[in-house]
């Protein structure tokens, strides 16, 4: 009884995991501004002010959408705009053929969200734009069918455009990545953990069974999959630990360590990163091969004949680099000595770096490279089997 009653307490609980307060100032940051773009834009735009409705309710919703959960296929910039502008259309037509009929307000909900399913553009706050002109019927005598357009299509707009550029500035995807988009290098292969076999409409065919296509695009479930291939393969990978993996005999560099040293490092040893460290092995940083060459560039352009002493210090408002902690990495993710190699496999499966190090405090005790880890995991696949008891 008591299991019962807990476990239906729980359903009535949060379904989302919690959320940092990084991420929730972020997307709350992301609303303020496309909310002010949205108001500033319209009032700019609006030569008869006519119902005097600058900002309508519903921007509020689509701001949750596109700023709090923007992979979502309803936040996406075709079901914003259109599912907005199609509800406008089917509401103020609903209130020109209906004006005083008391089931209103429902039929113009009703109509909006058969008009978004079939434009493909089903939007939640749609419902509420059809909501908000048939409790104002005024708007659809003053205004008419111009409502869609202006506040409602052009204010999503404003919306949108705010939510690709935020997106970008804060490391987020808006709208979200094609199942077929070029992969972090570049190129037409995408990222290894997310070559899966599958094709792009067999993972449609995964969400239509499962009736996740309103929640999920096909590039997301790739990824997820590929996610969780990734965390049951470390499942596989037994009692192994990052310190019978680990590279201990570490060739290191200081802070201060000048870039062409670094290089020459690079090219005795043939690593692909360097860890940097202060006195006492205390770790600060990893330099990968990446950084270095960026920063070799740089170097290169203020040593190049005709640049002036103000450029000679400065490219791009930002000092040219110098030395080995100009080009580190701090914020890299780290393990323990004691830490499971499965723990590591997500991190080095798909990670921004390849080479993990490993701390005891704050001193590095050795790193991981994709190197070692390939080497551990093809080990463990080629040993015999235990006996069967």
């Amino acid at each position: 009884m008591i299991s019962s009653t807990r476990r239906i307490l729980r359903a009535f609980g949060p379904a989302i995991p919690a959320g940092s307060w990084r991420e929730s100032l972020r997307a709350g940051g992301g609303a303020l501004l496309g909310m002010g773009a949205a108001a500033l834009v319209i009032h700019l735009a609006r030569l008869d002010p006519g119902t005097g409705l600058y900002l309508i309710a519903p921007f509020g919703a689509t701001s949750v959408l596109i700023f709090a959960v923007p992979a979502s296929p309803l936040a996406q910039p075709w079901s914003a705009v259109i599912g907005n502008s199609v509800s406008a259309l089917v509401a103020v037509a609903a209130c020109l053929a209906w004006p005083s009929w008391g089931g209103l307000v429902p039929l113009a909900v009703g109509l909006a969200i058969i008009a978004m399913i079939l434009a493909r553009a089903l939007h939640p706050p749609g419902g509420a734009v059809a909501m908000t002109v048939a409790l104002n019927p005024a708007i659809a005598q003053e205004a008419g069918f111009w409502f869609a357009l202006l506040p409602v299509a052009l204010g999503t707009a404003a919306l949108v455009l705010v939510a690709v550029l935020y997106a970008r500035l804060t490391g987020r995807h808006y709208p979200f990545r094609q199942f077929e988009a070029p992969g972090s290098h570049g190129t037409a292969d995408p990222a290894p953990a997310e070559r899966l076999g599958l094709s792009e409409a067999e993972l449609t065919d995964i969400l239509g069974r499962y009736r996740q296509s309103l929640n999920l695009g096909v590039e997301d479930l790739a990824r997820l999959i590929a996610a969780a291939e990734v965390q049951a393969a470390g499942h596989r990978t037994g009692p192994l630990l990052a310190r019978d993996i680990m590279s201990r005999d570490l060739v290191t560099v200081g802070p201060q360590t000048p870039l062409d040293q670094v290089a020459d490092q690079f090219r005795r040893h043939g690593f692909t990163s360097l860890p940097v460290v202060a006195e006492g092995d205390r770790f600060l940083g990893v330099i990968f091969q990446l950084q270095l060459i960026r920063g070799a560039r740089d170097h290169a352009f203020r040593s190049r004949p005709g640049v002036g002493a103000a450029m000679a210090g400065l490219i791009g408002g930002r000092r040219v680099p110098d030395v080995a902690g100009d080009v580190m990495m701090t914020d890299l993710p780290w393990v323990t000595p004691q830490s499971p190699v499965s723990s590591l496999l997500p991190l080095l499966a798909d990670g921004p770096c390849d080479a993990v190090p490993v701390l005891e405090g704050a001193r590095i005790t050795g790193i991981v490279t994709r190197t070692d880890l390939i080497a551990a995991l093809a080990r463990q696949s080629l040993a015999p089997e235990p006996p069967q008891p």
